[in-house]
C-alpha cells in the first residue's frame, strides 16, 4: 500500500462500485498484516456531503475470528467521503455505552459482488477498510475519549507499521477527536434522521 506524504485522504473513490439505496452493503474489515476482523451486514440508505450512509439492524449475525454475535441494537455506518475512518452511531435505544464508535482506518474501498436481480434480490456491495487499531468513542457514561492506544502501540511494533502512517493516523485520530467533542461534520446529529429513516425501510 502506498502512504502519502500529504493529507490524508485514504476514503473510497465514489464510482460504479458505491452502494445504490437498498443494496446489501457487507463491511468486510481487517488488520494490516491481513487477517480477517468485523464482519458486518447492513442496507445502503444513501448518501450526502458526508459520504455513504448503512443501516445496520438490530439481530443481525456479525462476527470476527474468535468471536460472534447478534447486534443488540440498530447503528448507522458513516463511509465519509474523505478521511482516515468509518463512524458507527447509535442511540438511547443502544443497551451498551457506545452512542458513537469511530475506527481508524486504512485503504478504504468499495467492492461490487453483485447487480440487483428483481424484487428480494438487491445488488450487493463489500465495504473493504483496514483497520488501524485506535478508537474514537462517544461514551453514554464517560464523554469522548480514545481508545485502544495500547494496541496501536504494539502492532505498530510487532506489525511493523510505517511511521509514515503512524503519523497519518495519529494527526487524523486527534482530527476526529476533536470533531466528536465538539459535534462538527458528520457528529452534528445528522446520523439521527439516517437511523430513523433506516428503521422505516427496515422496520
Amino acid at each position: 500500500m502506498t502512504i502519502p506524504s500529504g493529507p490524508w485522504t485514504p476514503a473510497p473513490p465514489a464510482g460504479a462500485d458505491t452502494p445504490r439505496p437498498g443494496e446489501l452493503v457487507v463491511a468486510r474489515n481487517r488488520k494490516w498484516d491481513g487477517r480477517g476482523h468485523w464482519v458486518v451486514p447492513g442496507f445502503s440508505l444513501g448518501e450526502d456531503e458526508h459520504g455513504w450512509w448503512i443501516y445496520q439492524g438490530r439481530g443481525e449475525f456479525i462476527s470476527r475470528p474468535g468471536a460472534a454475535l447478534h447486534t443488540r441494537s440498530d447503528a448507522v455506518l458513516l463511509v465519509p467521503r474523505a478521511g482516515g475512518y468509518a463512524a458507527t452511531f447509535y442511540d438511547d435505544t443502544n443497551p451498551g455505552d457506545f452512542r458513537v464508535y469511530v475506527d481508524l482506518a486504512w485503504d478504504l474501498a468499495w467492492h461490487r459482488v453483485g447487480e440487483p436481480a428483481g424484487p428480494g434480490h438487491p445488488g450487493v456491495v463489500e465495504f473493504h477498510m483496514v483497520d488501524m487499531d485506535l478508537d474514537v468513542i462517544r461514551s453514554a457514561h464517560h464523554g469522548v475519549f480514545v481508545d485502544d492506544e495500547d494496541e496501536f502501540e504494539v502492532h505498530r511494533r510487532e506489525l511493523a507499521y510505517p511511521q509514515e502512517l503512524v503519523a497519518a493516523v495519529r494527526a487524523e485520530c486527534a482530527r476526529i477527536h476533536r470533531a466528536v467533542l465538539d459535534g462538527t461534520g458528520p457528529f452534528d446529529g445528522t446520523a439521527d434522521a439516517w437511523m430513523a429513516r433506516g428503521r422505516k425501510e427496515n422496520p
